[in-house]
């Protein structure tokens, strides 16, 4: 059996190990400009090595050099197999995804059969139910129920429909009902799958601002240090004391942030790595690192805090009207209405389906703004209020004041009002209402306690958008929005300085989720929101953003403890080797020697044993990542000094002292 840990398989572990040497390689270890300066310096100790084989006695024995050599070179491969640890993760995701994109047959809507991979841009083709979708597309035909848990993990299967914005399948899929005709919309080797496995993978991962910037502040300290280390060279000839290049390098490596240096790569993969987990894919480290200081939250009404249809909840009978008389007349104008409304009025009716003498359906028309059916001697529609008024006032009859009363109170409710007519006389009122996705007053209120606004973007009247706004407890809304008004909005608060994230899932979202700094694409939404967003969320989850932003402060929380744990390890190091190096010449640097170590060769010998074995220790806090609590920027600092600056200082005492012991008792 497989051992399983945070490292993974042990197939993992020794492909890690494997790709650890062969990171080795100088042009791949220039990207690391810390542990390229320990490349060299590794190489040095090896020259001096051979050095003292040919006779050389000032720089010490060979074991002790030797010695140095093999834990600096130790130093370097404990730095690779982090990086190599994560990325390996991350392949071995990316092979779970293969597996969903075996060959599939697809048959064209000509009726010929042809393999998925012989499929091409604009190809149509048929899938009905218990086959899988053999590539991306959008349906232009039929709806079905598909098994999407190949690509989210998540076992309840979704509706998927042609002419909306949930037509978007993918690959790799399973129909569970009914016959759907599908475009394809990706090019052979472009599909979502395919791009998701090349994420994972990691290949093209580019590093991040903050972490670029991080790499400059860390070389930075290694160039200090570096002068630091040569200006030792005429305090020591002036004291008369011989300093070995052993000893330079020693004191050189183990001052500069080697910890975070050999862990920086990791922690950046690993967040992406997380992401994964949480069932988004993410474009770039770019983007989870972005979300972890994003001010402003833009999301789409309808399919994001609503679950995207409207249903009917009551009905209300004009005065004077019978119930029974207005329920038959309800069912009979939605006979033939297809759409999600229309088979919500029928449910909540609950009445038999009627049966209609030479029925003449009259389908709903931008013009009209109604439907219903001529039969059985009447004519039923259903509407519009403006609509269904006009119709009956042409007809010669009055709007009840009662019905227009009750049209107002749904309206200021966030509901949608359709009358019904009978023969041209208003008989009642049916309520739509967008229903609100189950605990998402709880998420949001979890947003904002991270400091992040939230703002609900909807095309409804201002009336509406205030009620849904209010009743999902989002901080502001943008009613009646266009396109364009979305990516205005963007725009105008990144000019104030803010960073934005926008979530959406169609066509009309893709200009704001491409002008956003973080845009997460709902897996369910159209092939171009997807293009545009810099994340696709798996799961369809609307506040799915949480997640992402706590795995961003996360990142950056876990660089900078990790930073500031390598800093303070300092110190401890500082007081180990100078009292070394001088205390023989300068007794009185004996009082800066407070661990008592046995001998200088032991003490550098400890030193730089505890840099190099305090990177493993240290990498499953790197790929777990620091645990994010939402409180505020101060107390956060206050508490990473404490622990992981205290800690930094403590941690190398105690550990230098406990090598000091072993390596006396071994000698």
């Amino acid at each position: 059996m497989k051992t399983q840990s945070l490292f993974g398989s042990s197939e993992m572990l020794g492909g890690a190990l494997k790709e650890s040497f062969v990171k080795l390689h100088p042009m791949r270890m220039f990207r690391n400009p810390i542990m390229f300066t320990v490349e060299i310096c590794t190489m040095v100790m090896l020259v001096v090595c051979i050095w003292i084989l040919m006779g050389e006695s000032s720089q010490g024995s060979f074991a002790y050099n030797f010695s140095l050599f093999l834990i600096l070179f130790i130093t370097l491969l404990f730095a690779n197999f982090a990086e190599a640890i994560a990325e390996a993760r991350g392949k071995a995701q990316a092979n779970s995804l293969r597996k969903t994109r075996e060959e599939t047959p697809a048959t064209l809507v000509t009726g010929e059969k042809i393999s998925s991979a012989q499929l091409n841009l604009g190809d149509e083709f048929v899938v009905h139910a218990g086959e899988i979708i053999p590539a991306d597309g959008e349906i232009i035909e039929g709806i079905a129920t598909i098994d999407e848990s190949a690509i989210t993990g998540e076992s309840a299967p979704v509706i998927r429909e042609g002419g909306g914005d949930r037509s978007s399948v993918t690959g790799g899929t399973k129909v569970l009902s009914d016959r759907i005709v599908v475009r394809v919309t990706t090019m052979p080797g472009e599909s979502f799958l395919d791009k998701m496995i090349a994420l994972v993978e990691g290949a093209s991962r580019q590093k991040t601002p903050n972490e670029i910037a991080l790499t400059i502040l860390l070389a930075g300290f290694t160039l200090v240090f570096l002068i630091v280390c040569i200006t030792l060279k005429p305090i020591a000839d002036f004291a008369s004391t011989p300093i070995t290049i052993a000893s330079f390098i020693s004191l050189f490596v183990c001052l500069i942030p080697t910890t975070i240096g050999g862990l920086l790569s990791a922690i950046g993969i690993a967040g992406m790595d997380r992401a994964l987990k949480a069932n988004v894919i993410t474009k770039s480290g770019k983007a989870v690192e972005t979300a972890g200081d994003i001010d402003v939250l833009l999301l789409d009404k309808t399919g994001t805090i609503t679950i995207g249809n409207r249903k009917a909840t009551k009905f209300y009978p004009a005065f004077g009207v019978d119930e029974r008389n207005f329920l038959k007349a309800v069912v009979m104008s939605s006979m033939s209405d297809e759409t999600p409304e229309g088979k919500s009025i029928i449910e909540l009716a609950g009445a038999p389906i009627i049966q209609l003498e030479n029925p003449v359906f009259v389908k709903f028309s931008a013009e009209t703004r109604c439907s219903g059916v001529d039969a059985n001697g009447v004519r039923i529609r259903k509407g519009a209020t403006d609509a269904i008024k006009r119709l009956c006032e042409k007809a010669g009859n009055n709007f009840p004041e009662d019905v227009a009363m009750k049209v107002r109170d749904i309206s200021q409710n966030g509901g949608t009002p359709l009358v019904v007519s009978e023969n041209e006389n208003v008989i009642g009122v049916i309520e739509l209402q967008d229903i609100i996705k189950p605990g998402i007053n709880e998420r949001f209120a979890r947003l904002k306690r991270m400091g992040i606004k939230t703002v609900m973007v909807t095309g409804d009247n201002p009336l509406t958008a205030k009620y849904i706004a209010e009743r999902a407890g989002v901080d502001d809304f943008i009613a009646e929005a266009k396109p364009e008004d979305k990516m205005n909005y963007i725009k105008k608060e990144q000019a104030q300085g803010r960073l934005i994230a926008m979530m959406g899932d169609g066509t009309n979202d893709a200009p704001a989720l491409a002008q956003a700094d973080v845009g997460v694409a709902m897996n369910s939404g159209t092939q171009a929101a997807k293009e545009a967003g810099n994340m696709v969320d798996l799961d369809n989850d609307p506040t799915k953003l949480i997640e992402v932003v706590e795995i961003g402060k996360q990142l950056l929380m876990t660089r900078g403890t990790l930073t500031t744990f390598s800093i303070a390890n300092d110190v401890a190091k500082y007081f180990a080797i100078i009292p070394a190096l001088f205390m023989v010449s300068i007794p009185a640097l004996q009082s800066l020697n407070v661990m008592r170590l046995t001998s200088p060769e032991s003490a550098i010998l400890s030193a730089v044993i505890f840099n190099a074995v305090v990177i493993p220790a240290l990498i499953p806090l790197a790929l777990r990542g620091v645990k994010y609590r939402p409180i505020g920027a101060s107390a956060l600092l206050r508490r990473n000094l404490l622990v992981y600056g205290a800690g930094g200082i403590v941690v190398p005492f105690m550990g230098i002292k406990v090598i000091d012991l072993l390596i006396s008792l071994c000698l």
